[in-house]
């Protein structure tokens, strides 16, 4: 039985008396590191040179960081009320201040989207891994100490601990070590806010060989607000909702697009007819694809996916998925949401949670073990997941820079793009938002070339932008190029044409189809304006933990960021906001930026711009 500890330096020095003091430590990915734990572990080896640390592990969380005044006065209530009680991770801390202890060595595989960027420490000590690779890695390096969070419960008067949130590697580093492989100590931390988690996760107690355990050690989860869903990014999702395949198998990768295309999916199954609309408007008159799958889900999905978030909830609570695999909706390898979502997991009755299985990443990101039953489980199966830029030949780029600049990590991606090649009917889908905003310059995220790939163009498959679906896979160059530049934003699409032709790869001849050369912001904004109006694609179709005031701030503050890039129409902001005179609802707004009674020549040109940006939201 492991041995209990309720202070966090005691079991420090135990991991360090019976380890030794060169600790080669792993942290799951995101939500399941054990904060208390290797905090204690740190300011050992801070204190003591003699002490070696290695820390390994991905997905460093840390709480957000306001830069400005708006963002402080906006962003600091919802931290203090949603982080509250998180501690730090010290380390993280001390590679942002370049103040790491020299006997102390922090190595990740995949970062925070940015938070990372030109941190040369961080930088010269990633490691460009395939999710499913990272345990081999973790076992060459001599890992001999694993923390993680986990969930306790007692069954019969026995004590049993769910690794919840993250099975992903620890239970194949489990795996390797019942196998005589790998020689480790494994440490918990308890946390009562985590889900307990039936399945593969749910371990007895003896696979512990020490657990801290007390109410001075318990904090809130780390739990990140679902951010407001743009138009570009519903246009996406809904493209992509039109391609999931009724009696088939989805997988959804990180972030807004996610819950853009599980809310289509929900409209499509729930009001047919509006999907169908909403579809028609978003083509611009071009006759849709053939593939398009449009109507209700019948038999309904099986979802297998690295990661869970709340959407995938919605979407079990909608009856869209209802295909069961030995009795199971949903398998994943990690998950991290907002409060709202966990509070789900830990409610949910037995029934209904034993549907939702948690394993390891060799589990959901590969077909090797038990290759027979995921081929025949994982039917016409839709791999979706984000990317940064994409090449006019099918590249793609999702993790870095083309100067080596790490952005996050390559992740789960390549292995469900291998995944779409390998199953029979699969297709990977991945999407990119055609530009990106460069100081007030607007740039192209749709490339000639790009010096760095995370999918290479033999792999090339289907690529969704706002504009629509580039169905790549076993095309020719020219078929490819003329397919992406229908999907590229018009601004570009003449410069690019340049460059392929330049470079022999297109027709001198070649034209963009007349109906391709409308792809502005605008049109996209148009064509879901009705729907957005009806209440079918709002912001927040998932719930938010921002209260009402702040959700209606949110997309008045990214006006005036917008407008920022412009003085023309920074002035016109401040000039009507000076002569305008906010009602009762923009007020409250305002009070709650603690611009009400503003006290200084900075805080009056504020609440004119904030409250001009207000009402130009209202008129949108």
């Amino acid at each position: 039985m492991p041995k209990l500890f309720t202070d966090p330096e005691a079991i420090a020095e135990y991991i360090i008396r019976d380890v030794g003091t060169d600790l080669v430590v792993g942290l799951p990915l995101a939500l399941g590191k054990a904060n208390h734990i290797i905090n204690a572990l740190y300011a050992r080896a801070a204190a003591d040179r003699a002490i070696k640390l290695t820390i390994l592990s991905a997905l460093t969380l840390e709480k957000p960081k306001p830069k400005t005044l708006l963002e402080q006065r906006f962003i600091a209530p919802v931290i203090e009320r949603l982080f509250g009680g998180y501690p730090d991770l010290a380390y993280a801390d001390a590679l942002h201040a370049d103040a790491l202890p020299p006997n102390v060595k922090v190595i990740e595989f995949f970062f925070l989207a940015g938070k990372w960027l030109h941190v040369p420490f961080a930088q010269q000590h990633y490691i460009s891994a395939n999710y499913t690779h990272a345990t081999s890695y973790l076992l060459a390096r001599g890992l001999n100490v694993v923390t993680q969070l986990v969930a306790k419960r007692a069954v019969d008067g026995v004590t049993r601990y769910s690794l919840s949130c993250n099975t992903d590697t620890t239970l194949d580093i489990l795996r390797a070590r019942a196998q005589g492989a790998a020689s480790f100590k494994l440490v918990g931390q308890v946390n009562s806010e985590l889900p307990f988690m039936p399945g593969a996760g749910d371990l007895p107690a003896e696979e512990f060989s020490a657990v801290l355990d007390s109410p001075a050690t318990e904090f809130p989860l780390f739990a990140p607000p679902s951010e407001p869903i743009t138009d570009t990014k519903y246009a996406i999702g809904l493209h992509a909702a039109g391609l999931v395949r009724d009696g088939g198998t989805l997988q959804i990768g990180i972030g807004q697009v996610g819950d853009a295309l599980a809310q289509g999916l929900i409209v499509r199954h729930r009001d047919n007819a509006q999907f169908h609309a909403i579809m028609k408007r978003l083509g611009n008159g071009t006759e849709p694809l053939p593939a398009l799958e449009t109507g209700s889900f019948e038999q309904g999905l099986y979802g297998v996916s690295e990661m869970l978030f709340e959407a995938f909830l919605g979407l079990i609570d909608a009856g869209i998925f209802k295909r069961e695999v030995d009795g199971v909706l949903l398998h994943g390898a990690f998950f991290l949401g907002p409060k709202s979502f966990y509070r789900a997991l830990r409610e949910m009755p037995a029934s209904q949670i034993a549907r939702i299985q948690m394993m390891p990443v060799s589990f959901t990101n590969e077909i090797y073990d038990d290759e027979d039953l995921k081929r025949r489980a994982r039917v016409d199966a839709r791999f979706v997941n984000n990317a940064m830029m994409a090449t006019l030949m099918g590249a793609v780029i999702s993790d870095g820079l083309e100067n080596g600049q790490v952005v996050s990590g390559v992740g789960g991606q390549y292995n469900f793009v291998a995944q779409a090649f390998a199953l029979q009917g699969a297709r990977s889908i991945l999407t990119v938002e055609t530009t990106r905003q460069a100081g007030a310059r607007t740039q192209s995220n749709i490339r000639w070339s790009y010096g760095h790939e995370t999918i290479p163009r033999h792999l090339r498959d289907v690529i969704i932008t706002e504009y629509g679906v580039a169905d790549i896979r076993g095309k020719s160059d020219a078929d490819v190029i003329a397919a992406m530049l229908q999907v590229a934003d018009s601004r570009f699409q003449g410069e690019l044409a340049r460059q392929a032709k330049d470079a022999g790869k297109l027709p001198k001849n070649f034209e963009i189809p007349a109906a391709y050369r409308e792809n502005f912001p605008e049109r996209i904004a148009c064509a879901l304006k009705p729907a957005r109006r009806a209440g079918m694609l709002p912001s927040f179709p998932f719930g938010s933990d921002f209260t009402e005031v702040e959700q209606r701030l949110i997309p008045a503050l990214q006006i005036l960021q917008d407008a920022q890039r412009s003085p023309q129409r920074l002035a016109g902001l401040l000039w009507q906001g000076l002569t305008g005179r906010p009602d009762a609802a923009d007020r409250e707004c305002l009070a709650r930026l603690g611009l009400d009674r503003p006290a200084t020549l900075s805080e009056r040109a504020y609440r004119a711009l904030v409250g001009a940006a207000l009402v130009r939201n209202r008129m949108v």
